[in-house]
């Protein structure tokens, strides 16, 4: 298990250098008292480990900018890819306030040679479309969603894909939940273009955190909701949960939003996948969202073994696969 004593750790990616694991991490000062107050304090930190359970932290990779910046008033989730002439990118979503209380989100990204020192980088970051996607001037949520970056090379080796966590501009606001699209050809200069699903009955309001992989030979969407964010006809089947799994025909869609299965219930959130190095096996990692009083936790879990039942992603929270095993 990961956890900071003095902080909350919450939503994470990885990047793997073939030595070593790399874990980025969402962390706030406990001295907020309100976990709740973390979103608006967050920065990304930095660990290191050789098995994914024993981790070393390492100095932070990123911190909000001054303002006005898309990310003066917190640097939050994303995902870390290698471009082919060795530069290591990191894409995170920025949040900066807007009126009452509400905040609109942006996509940049981070260069580095060592995943160790980052430079911001100075292209205008990445917002959504309002052809396809809803703006805060819908006055339905509270926040201009486009954040949680997840890039990933085209199938077809042309370019790159980055799914986002995005709104339809219509629907039920719990319905809403779309996986945004954007397309590029060389990780610097993107492209918006219209959500890899719609709107679904048994929807979600906000699919966050997602993440595309095969497992065992089977594409999967991968992302997180809670109960309370839920669609209405979701919420009346009981059924809640924490981290969900949806069928995928391809790692670019389409995805069966309607018949997503939870993975786990609340007690965890924010779940990535990743393939261990040593031995090929697919695990899940999430942190700790909700502990047995129902107050906020903020520690990220061991790895746990996933398997496929039937047509559900499964995975087993009790067996934490160990180093070498």
């Amino acid at each position: 298990m990961f956890a900071l004593p003095d902080s909350w750790v919450w939503d994470f990616w990885f990047a793997d250098d073939g030595e070593q694991y790399h874990l980025f991490f969402l962390y706030a000062s406990r001295a907020l008292h309100d976990p709740e107050a973390r979103h608006y304090r967050a920065s990304i930190g930095h660990a290191v480990s050789p098995d994914l359970e024993h981790w070393t932290r390492v100095p932070d990779a990123l911190v909000r900018a001054d303002a006005p910046a898309f990310d003066d008033l917190a640097t939050w989730t994303g995902s870390v890819v290698r471009h082919p002439d060795g530069t290591w990118y990191l894409f995170y979503t920025g949040s900066t306030r807007a009126p009452e209380g509400r905040n609109v989100q942006r996509i940049g990204y981070a260069t580095s040679q060592d995943l160790t020192t980052w430079q911001k980088s100075d292209t205008p970051p990445l917002g959504p479309d309002p052809r396809w996607y809803e703006t805060l001037d819908a006055g339905v949520w509270h926040d201009e969603a486009f954040r949680d970056p997840w890039v990933l090379p085209d199938p077809q080796g042309d370019g790159w894909h980055m799914l986002v966590t995005a709104r339809a501009g219509s629907g039920p606001a719990f319905e809403r939940g779309v996986v945004g699209h954007a397309v590029s050809l060389d990780l610097r200069h993107w492209e918006v273009r219209p959500p890899l699903s719609t709107p679904a009955p048994h929807g979600f309001g906000q699919l966050e955190v997602t993440q595309v992989e095969i497992v065992d030979g089977r594409p999967v969407l991968l992302f997180s909701c809670l109960a309370e964010h839920a669609s209405e006809a979701r919420r009346a089947t009981g059924v809640s949960g924490g981290i969900w799994a949806a069928p995928a025909e391809s790692l670019l869609g389409p995805y069966d939003i309607d018949a997503a299965e939870p993975v786990t219930d609340d007690s965890l959130y924010s779940g990535r996948l990743i393939r261990r190095r040593e031995d090929g096996r697919w695990v899940l990692m999430a942190f700790h969202h909700t502990g047995a009083d129902g107050g906020f936790v903020g520690s990220i879990s061991d790895p746990m073994p996933v398997a496929w039942d039937g047509r559900r992603l499964t995975v087993d929270a009790l067996a934490p696969i160990t180093a070498g095993a």
